[in-house]
């Protein structure tokens, strides 16, 4: 016994171990009854290899063992402990631990390697088309700033739907993998097609005479939509940039992590895949930056912009094929985990009835406050500072080289945010947390908009430390992305999402599903809509500029009323939240005193008890009978 328990690593044993015999009818009542009784259910599971009695009259399982025996002994039945039984079931059935590296085993080594790979690549091919999108529709001849609110109006967000109408149609007639397959490579396709056949081409089918003419007929408020039929191929990269995000990131990568990972590998790796897609963010910048310094080594007369984005796009093309390669060998390689086929109802709601919903609570409105102000300000934001950027840096190539600097700066400042993240929330607590995104939003826009609207009696004093008005307004700008895009994935996302977990459950539901449905897409077009009505009211980005300051500040200090609304009930509910699992332990604490009160000994049930309550008076049946035991 001693001999087996070592062998287990055991560190101990109870000090009376009761052993499944003594759970039998004592042989006092004669052989004939110990092998002829008909045998206890309790004593008699339903095992899935269907044991049965063995001729000793003992049931076979995990309660005896035989042990062997030497030469001329007789074979007796020990009693082992469950310890000893489960060990013995999971060697059996082929379990044990399995091999492990860095102490993270190396099954789950070949899933999530691949997956982090994958995921750097797509961030990294990520970042070169969103700052390669903007140098193309903002410093093309004939286009400007003002071209992004309409942009993304008219052309990205129709063929977004179409684009899910179609995904939604080919995943019911194509297996995932070649549904995967089927929606990568064509932009794979696309983006070296456009640095090697679009691009150099675009001065042969682009329509510009007659976007000149409209242009002198209907004046230059219109030059924002004139421009996106002036330079269709470029704002088609415009829009396929902005898909890569969206359905590459979103769609094919984390629908396939969510499909091959299980939910303890989630909690543990996904954080880290936040922290690696800003090391891509750091990285795809410098490449940015590196190749739109090229023109400085040409030649005159040579178009480098057109060479840096036949170098860009050959690294998309080989960073797309390597995501294929191994999603590729992903599937021959590791076993999915096995998943429930229960599908789980989720609620579907109109926009009519998200609306009501979102009326109708006051938590509810303050959240999707928050969602809605924040998409509407970081709009309003960006498109002004991308105008007064291709102002400072009017070629493509020093607007492309900045704007790998900004993205190596964004990177770099989310990655910090996000280790400071936990330290705000468990110092400062959510309400804290939730107004960092929209503070930093208002002061830096404040700067912003004084240094544009007040440059020329700030000249002097911004002479001295050797920057222009512009510039100045430039820089600004840029912190005011770079700190709060950090903010924004490092604090407000989590705050939102914090947001639901004290709610009940059909609150919790449907206010998610309202926000959803009504305050994100009102928050991503909502800036693009105010900026449309600007600019043909007011003739041009420049000319609305004061009044999209004033905006922004009555926008941002909602957020801030809301934010503290929120915090408000959310504390509230946490501390009623708390009162209720105070009183839950204080009732389970009144519920085992009172036990024993009755039971006595100290508060152990006696046997006797125990044995009444599996069914039976302990005085009207002996502890021989079946029915006791």
């Amino acid at each position: 016994m001693q001999g087996v328990l070592q062998s287990k690593g055991l560190l101990s044993l109870p000090s009376n171990p009761r052993t499944r015999a003594s759970l039998l009818p004592p042989p006092l009542q004669g052989l004939r009854y110990r092998y002829n009784h008909v045998i206890n259910p309790i004593l008699k599971p339903g095992l899935p290899n269907g044991s049965s009695l063995s001729l000793n009259g003992f049931s076979k399982f995990q309660g005896f063992s035989t042990k062997p025996q030497l030469v001329g002994q007789k074979s007796r039945n020990y009693p082992i402990c469950r310890a000893e039984a489960a060990a013995a079931a999971s060697a059996a059935a082929g379990g044990g631990d399995q091999p492990k590296l860095l102490g993270v085993e190396v099954a789950t080594l070949k899933k999530i390697l691949p997956l982090g790979l994958m995921f750097f690549c797509i961030l990294f091919n990520y970042t070169i088309l969103r700052d390669t999108k903007d140098v193309l529709v903002v410093t093309a001849k004939g286009s400007s700033a003002e071209i992004i609110p309409f942009l993304k109006t008219w052309v990205n967000l129709p063929m977004a739907i179409g684009f899910m109408v179609l995904y939604t149609k080919l995943s019911n007639v194509l297996s995932k993998e070649a549904l995967f397959y089927t929606v990568i490579l064509p932009f794979i396709a696309f983006f070296g097609a456009f640095g090697f056949v679009l691009y150099p081409l675009s001065n042969y089918f682009h329509p510009t005479a007659l976007a000149d003419k409209l242009l002198n007929t209907l004046g230059p408020r219109f030059l924002g939509p004139l421009a996106i039929m002036r330079i269709w191929s470029f704002c088609l990269f415009y829009v396929m940039a902005e898909l890569w995000g969206s359905v590459v990131v979103s769609v094919l990568f984390w629908g396939f992590a969510n499909q091959i990972t299980t939910i303890d590998e989630a909690k543990k790796f996904y954080p880290l895949f936040g922290l690696g897609a800003n090391v891509a963010l750091i990285f795809s910048g410098r490449t940015v930056k590196y190749f739109s310094q090229m023109r400085q080594s040409l030649g005159p007369g040579v178009d480098g912009w057109a060479i840096s984005l036949k170098a860009m796009m050959s690294i998309v093309v080989v960073m797309g094929f390597a995501i294929c390669g191994l999603y590729w060998w992903v599937n021959n390689n590791v076993d999915l985990p096995s998943r429930s086929m229960k599908k789980k109802e989720k609620p579907k709601m109109s926009t009519m009835e998200s609306i009501k919903f979102l009326v109708s609570s006051r938590y509810i409105r303050d959240l999707a406050t928050l969602v809605v102000a924040y998409g509407i300000s970081i709009n309003l934001v960006e498109v002004t500072w991308k105008s007064k950027l291709k102002a400072q840096f009017p070629t493509p190539n020093e607007y492309s080289s900045f704007m790998g600097d900004f993205s190596t700066a964004t990177g770099i400042a989310t990655f910090i945010m996000m280790l400071l993240s936990q330290w705000v929330f468990n110092k400062y607590g959510w309400g804290v947390a939730a107004k960092i995104t929209p503070t930093v939003l208002l002061l830096t826009g404040v700067g912003f908009f004084s240094l544009i609207l007040f440059g020329g009696p700030l000249s002097p004093a911004l002479a001295g430390i050797g920057v222009t008005p512009l510039l100045a307004a430039v820089y600004v700008g840029a912190m005011q992305n770079i700190f709060s895009k950090s903010a924004k994935y490092s604090l407000f996302d989590p705050c939102k999402e914090m947001a639901y977990i004290p709610l009940d459950e059909d609150t919790k539901v449907k206010g998610k599903a309202a926000i959803d449905v009504v305050c994100n897409p009102l928050g991503k077009s909502g800036g693009a809509l105010i900026q449309q009505f600007m600019i043909l009211t007011f003739g041009s980005l420049a000319n609305s500029t004061p009044y999209l300051g004033g905006i922004l500040l009555v926008i941002v200090l909602a957020w801030l009323g809301a934010a503290k609304s929120l915090d408000t009930q959310f504390t509230a509910l946490r501390q009623e939240e708390e009162l209720e699992k105070e009183m839950e332990r204080a009732s389970v604490k009144i519920s085992v005193v009172s036990s024993t009160d009755e039971t006595g000994n100290n508060g152990s049930l006696t046997a006797e008890s125990a044995l009444n309550s599996m069914g039976g008076d302990s005085s009207s049946a002996g502890p021989s009978s079946p029915r006791s035991a």
